[in-house]
Formats: structure tokens, C-alpha cells, sequence
């Protein structure tokens, strides 16, 4: 009897145990795990080795000037998006994160992002076209962190090799240009990117804009289909026909090695460039101009936000003010060549951009560069955008076609702007 007694006890005491642990473990799942008052998550892209370093760097000076923890988490562009709507719906998405510039509208709208008041954003500080993705219905829910744009990159010795003197002032220039590189050296002129998901529009878009084109009017009416724009998409198909139509990737390869006299690229390419073929003589040049006295780049960006059910508003409020600072968001641009420019404009006065060949051709084209509009759709407007391209590169349709197809299936886009 005493046996049996001891045993249920022992039974009894080990039942309420595993009670309890379930219990606990079952409600940690439900509200998910508590972080110290002085501890904030931060999602972000950076993940190279460099990259990862330089902010890491960064967050340490931050974490030493308000004594607290930032606990990073690196996320990839090719599933970074999901990942964070994944978290939003399950509730756990970090304090901090951080939106490509086209990302931003999406996430604003949905009412998933804490809006930061204007006294503590200060957009004044931030190049004006950079403080567009920040708003939506006139609050701020992001601030821009840093910024870059795409130059045209040109091949000297291939222009050499085909009696070409001097740098082309226009689009219609460059496309003489290549017809005559394919025709008197049979190398590649221009580089026009096929199909490459998420790479397309920011290559259209330049022409679009620099022909006085855009895909929405002031009213937020589809505009895609206007004359300038048709103009602009058969002048692209028409040099895509004097050089080579590929990816990003393989188009950056192929100048690199020298087989491409002309190609629309970022600074990435310059830093591929030393190192795997120094000794390649190109330059870089703003967008040339199709109407109007200059081009008009494809400008990107990163932004930061806040989770809209932080309970650490302050403490996230100070992260997002110390990355955007000018002063901070240059060291690790200096550190970082493809984080591109401080959004802040104090930065644009530092000399490291000034005195550098290659950066300082890019920050002339900041000031002649464009952003994708804010839309909360824009996402399923760039596929709609790169198909019509594609569609108008192969032949399937004439660009016309394409544009008035692409018009149709932006306008049952809902919601509008």
C-alpha cells in the first residue's frame, strides 16, 4: 500500500510537471518569446561578408551610445519580401526592417508600418526625390537610408576599333554608334536586358522618362501607352537589334570582358571591373539624353520602418535617425561601394565623391534620376511592365501592341494611387 502511494504520488507530481512545461511552452508559442526592454530585432539585406561587417560595426557604435542589444537578422532579395509578409501575418515580424524603394507603398498601406512623425523624420535633410516612397496619404512610414542610380558604361577601344571619335550626347547617337561597332568590328553595341524578372523595368523606365514619358499621369491615370512612351520602347528595340539582349548578370559579365561597347549599369560593375579586368579601357557617362537636355536615370533605394506593434518605439525611432544620418550612412557607403549614396544630402558635400572618377559621374546622375512611382501595386505593374518589353524585344508584338496590352492590364490593377 505504501508502494502504491509512493507511486501515484511520484506519477502525480510527474503529470503535473509535463502539465506545466506544456503549458508554458504552449503559451511561448501563442505570444511568442519576450525581448529585454533594451533589446530591438533588425531584419536587413546586407548579408556579403563586407557588407555584413560594415553594419555590424555600425550597430555596435550604436549599441555602445544607448546601451541596448539589436539582435540582426540577414535576409536575400530573391525571398527577403515573403519572408517579411510571412512575418507580419504570424505576428513576429521584427522592430526593425528595411524595404527596397518599391517595396515600401506595399507594406505602408497595408497598415503593418508605424508612422513616424514628421519632427522626428526630418525628410528635409534627404534628396527630394528620395522622400517619395517615405509617404502614403500624406504620413510618413519609412525614411530613406541610401540611394544609387545606373550611368552608361562604354567600352573606349571597341568605339576605337570602329572609328568612332568622341562620347554620344544622345540616345540616337549611341544607337549610331553600336550599329556601326556590330557593323565595322562585328562586336556587340548596346546591351538590353531580355528576360530577367525585376531587372526589365529599371532599364525601360530611363527611356520612358527621358522621352518625357511615365507610366501614371498626375491623377494616377495609366499613362504607359502614350506616344512618348511607344517612341521611347522602339528606340530600345531598335539598339537591342545593334547589340546583345541578355540578362543583368551576363550583360555585366560580357562587358566586363570587353565585348560590349555600351551598357546601362551601376557602380557594382566598376568594382567587377578592377577586379577581373583592370586593364579594360571604358569610362562612364551619364544617361544620354533622348528629349530634352539629359537623360533621366532609374534611381533605387533602401528605406527603414518600424513595426506598426513594436513595443520598442523609441528605442527603434533612435536605430532608423542613426543609419539615415548623413555622417553615419557615408562611412559605411565609403566601406560599401554597391550601397551606393547617403539619402542625406550633407553627404553629397564630402570630397570622397567628389575626387573619385567613376562615383563622381554617378552623383552627377542623382541629380537627373527617378524613382518608380508610389503605388500599392507597383509590384504586379513592374511584371506587367517587363513582359510588354520582353514581348516587344522577341517580336511577339510591336511595341505599340505591347504598351496598349500592358495600359489594359495596369488599368484593372486595383487599388489605383
Amino acid at each position: 500500500m505504501n508502494m502504491d502511494c509512493s507511486f501515484y504520488r511520484t506519477n502525480r507530481a510527474f503529470v503535473f510537471t509535463i502539465v506545466i512545461v506544456f503549458s508554458t511552452l504552449l503559451f511561448s508559442c501563442g505570444k511568442g518569446e519576450s525581448t529585454p526592454s533594451n533589446t530591438i530585432t533588425f531584419w536587413h539585406f546586407w548579408s556579403e561578408p563586407s557588407q555584413r561587417a560594415a553594419l555590424q560595426q555600425m550597430i555596435a557604435e550604436f549599441e555602445k551610445q544607448n546601451n541596448c542589444k539589436v539582435e540582426v537578422t540577414e535576409l536575400s532579395w530573391n525571398d527577403g519580401k515573403t519572408k517579411l509578409l510571412a512575418a507580419f501575418n504570424s505576428k513576429t515580424a521584427p522592430d526593425v526592417m528595411e524595404f527596397g524603394s518599391d517595396w515600401v507603398a506595399q507594406f505602408s498601406s497595408s497598415g503593418v508600418l508605424k508612422e513616424i512623425p514628421k519632427d522626428l523624420a526630418h525628410l528635409d535633410n534627404f534628396i527630394e526625390w528620395s522622400t517619395q516612397p517615405c509617404m502614403w496619404k500624406d504620413k510618413i512610414y519609412a525614411m530613406p537610408w541610401v540611394v544609387d542610380t545606373r550611368v552608361l558604361y562604354v567600352n573606349k577601344a571597341l568605339l576605337e576599333q570602329a572609328g568612332i571619335n568622341g562620347m554620344p550626347a544622345t540616345m540616337n547617337d549611341v544607337l549610331i554608334m553600336s550599329e556601326k561597332v556590330q557593323a565595322e568590328s562585328g562586336n556587340n553595341g548596346f546591351g538590353a536586358n531580355g528576360a530577367d524578372p525585376h531587372k526589365v523595368y529599371k532599364k525601360i523606365l530611363p527611356f520612358f522618362w527621358s522621352n518625357g514619358g511615365d507610366v501614371f499621369n498626375t491623377s494616377g491615370g495609366c499613362v504607359i501607352n502614350s506616344p512618348e512612351n511607344i517612341a521611347a520602347l522602339e528606340l530600345y528595340v531598335q539598339l537591342s537589334r545593334a547589340g546583345l539582349i541578355d540578362t543583368q548578370k551576363q550583360l555585366d559579365a560580357a562587358f566586363a570582358q570587353g565585348k560590349l561597347a555600351f551598357w546601362n549599369s551601376g557602380g557594382w560593375l566598376a568594382d567587377k571591373i578592377g577586379r577581373e579586368n583592370p586593364l579594360l579601357d571604358y569610362t562612364v557617362i551619364p544617361l544620354p539624353a533622348i528629349a530634352g537636355e539629359h537623360g533621366t536615370s532609374f534611381a533605387g533605394g533602401e528605406y527603414l520602418s518600424i513595426n506598426a506593434a513594436t513595443e520598442k518605439q523609441e528605442l527603434a525611432t533612435k536605430l532608423l535617425q542613426y543609419l539615415t544620418n548623413g555622417k553615419t550612412a557615408l562611412g559605411f557607403c565609403k566601406q560599401i561601394t554597391e550601397a551606393g549614396f547617403p539619402a542625406d544630402k550633407v553627404a553629397f558635400k564630402d570630397t570622397y565623391f567628389a575626387s573619385h572618377p567613376i562615383r563622381s559621374i554617378f552623383s552627377k546622375q542623382l541629380q537627373n534620376a527617378k524613382m518608380t512611382p508610389v503605388h500599392a501595386k507597383w509590384l504586379d505593374v513592374e511584371v506587367v511592365i517587363e513582359n510588354a518589353v520582353v514581348d516587344a524585344l522577341y517580336g511577339n508584338k510591336t511595341p505599340e501592341q505591347a504598351l496598349n496590352d500592358a495600359a489594359y492590364l495596369i488599368s484593372k490593377l486595383k487599388p489605383a494611387m
